[in-house]
């Protein structure tokens, strides 16, 4: 490693450590303004961790040379051990053959068929709002994505228990994950008292209730068109399909990565509109009036500063608000040697802050985003759905679920919060603090 990079010492991190507990951004962001782009933090036991916001390093680490990184054990093997060994979680070349393999089931003409199945969701759930009547708008964009991902993928309609029993358990596992990754040193008491039991029984339920989907799916000779039928069809380079188990671990991580990420996204989007009602108006003006001669394709088309609203608030808060990386070889970087297993901790939320890329940081300006700008003024310091290969697969996905929810409700609505400020919760994805807002219907 270099050995000029600033240290932050393992005192300072126990000193400030209840304050990392609830929430690590301003310990990051200071340690960045004292210390410049790239710092170490020294963690105790002989441990370390870089932590950067040079987007080039960041390129550098998960495009230029991503053969020399892998994933920390926090992605493959702590995640893994509660939603299994899919997309998300797999590394190498089993990752590489399941990345060939379901890729084409996120193709721009396959996500076409399922457009239909996406508007009805949101249609369904956004007559759940009450106007005028103050609401926490999270937990209503929670159900949303979370019932969008069901149906997409299974043309799910049961409407009994399975469905949210699926969506407890995976919110469980990862409260419960959070308290793992942020209390380490209470490992020996998690097992102690049985929470780890408990909640490897809670997911071992939900691989229990996707193999009984799989299994039914299988055995029905009905064509539903979903992504679970894109799955089921699609085959290996050697003819073989994918087997029941590996199937299901992908199944929960489409579920894991593609509800909360876009609920979180939703959630900020409309936080930001609300706080902002002449670009609200602006978007009334995009989309109100001919959503009956428009199918949804051609309103995702059209909706062009709808979009920009939404890539403006993935800017201010990327739910996917940081990776690692961990270096399989010796490399370099500018001045900087990093050893073989130097982990690397890049933080987004702080890229897409940062004052050398844009101007007034801080402000919500979806003018970023037009098409009069050229791309390549922002595409080397904005990473919403990450970067490289292993870039999120559902990114097109989120986008036009995401543009349809939010055209819709401000069709329909107007928008108010009574926040002053916007507050972060930094979970495994970045979650709004709290998220009141009152609609008034139009």
């Amino acid at each position: 490693m270099g050995n000029d990079i600033p240290k932050v010492s393992f005192f300072n991190v126990l000193n400030n450590a209840n304050r990392i507990l609830k929430n690590p951004l301003p310990f990051h962001h200071e340690n960045f303004e004292k210390h410049g782009d790239v710092f170490e933090v020294k963690l105790g036991f002989g441990k370390s961790v870089i932590f950067t916001r040079d987007a080039g390093f960041a390129k550098h680490m998960l495009q230029k040379q991503h053969r020399k990184y892998s994933k920390s054990s926090l992605q493959t093997k702590d995640l893994a051990k509660y939603i299994g060994e899919g997309l998300l979680t797999a590394e190498g070349e089993k990752w590489l053959k399941q990345r060939r393999l379901i890729q084409p089931a996120f193709h721009k003409k396959k996500l076409e068929t399922l457009i239909d199945t996406i508007t009805e969701v949101i249609r369904e759930e956004l007559l759940k709002i009450k106007p005028n009547k103050e609401l926490d708008v999270f937990p209503l964009m929670s159900d949303l994505a979370f019932k969008v991902v069901a149906k997409s993928l299974f043309s799910y309609t049961d409407e009994g228990e399975t469905i949210s029993r699926l969506q407890h358990i995976t919110e469980a596992a990862q409260q419960f994950l959070i308290k793992e990754i942020r209390q380490p040193y209470k490992q020996w008491w998690f097992y102690l008292t049985g929470k780890v039991k408990d909640t490897l029984t809670l997911t071992r339920e939900s691989r229990d209730i996707l193999n009984t989907i799989i299994e039914e799916r299988r055995a029905s000779k009905v064509e539903y068109n979903d992504l679970l039928d894109m799955l089921l069809a699609s085959r290996y380079e050697d003819g073989t399909a994918m087997g029941n188990e590996q199937l299901i671990d992908e199944i929960l991580i489409l579920f894991t990565a593609g509800h909360e990420t876009t609920s979180n996204a939703l959630t900020f989007t409309l936080l930001l509109l609300a706080k902002h009602p002449e670009i609200q108006e602006k978007i009334y003006k995009e989309v109100s009036g001919d959503e009956e001669n428009k199918s949804p394709i051609e309103q995702i088309a059209k909706y062009q500063y709808t979009k920009q609203c939404i890539e403006e608030a993935m800017r201010l808060y990327p739910p996917a608000y940081f990776s690692d990386r961990v270096a399989i070889e010796d490399d370099s970087y500018n001045h900087l040697f990093l050893k073989k297993g130097t982990t690397v901790l890049i933080s987004f939320f702080e890229i897409h802050r940062h004052m050398n890329f844009w101007e007034n940081p801080e402000s919500f300006n979806p003018e970023r985003f037009s098409p009069e700008v050229d791309k390549k003024e922002y595409s080397d310091q904005y990473f919403p759905f990450g970067l490289g290969p292993r870039m999120c697969i559902g990114n097109n996905f989120a986008m036009y679920e995401m543009i349809l929810a939010i055209s819709s409700m401000i069709r329909k609505y107007k928008i108010q919060t009574s926040l002053d400020s916007i507050e972060v919760k930094p979970l495994i994805t970045l979650k709004p603090m709290e998220a009141p807002l009152t609609f008034t219907s139009r």
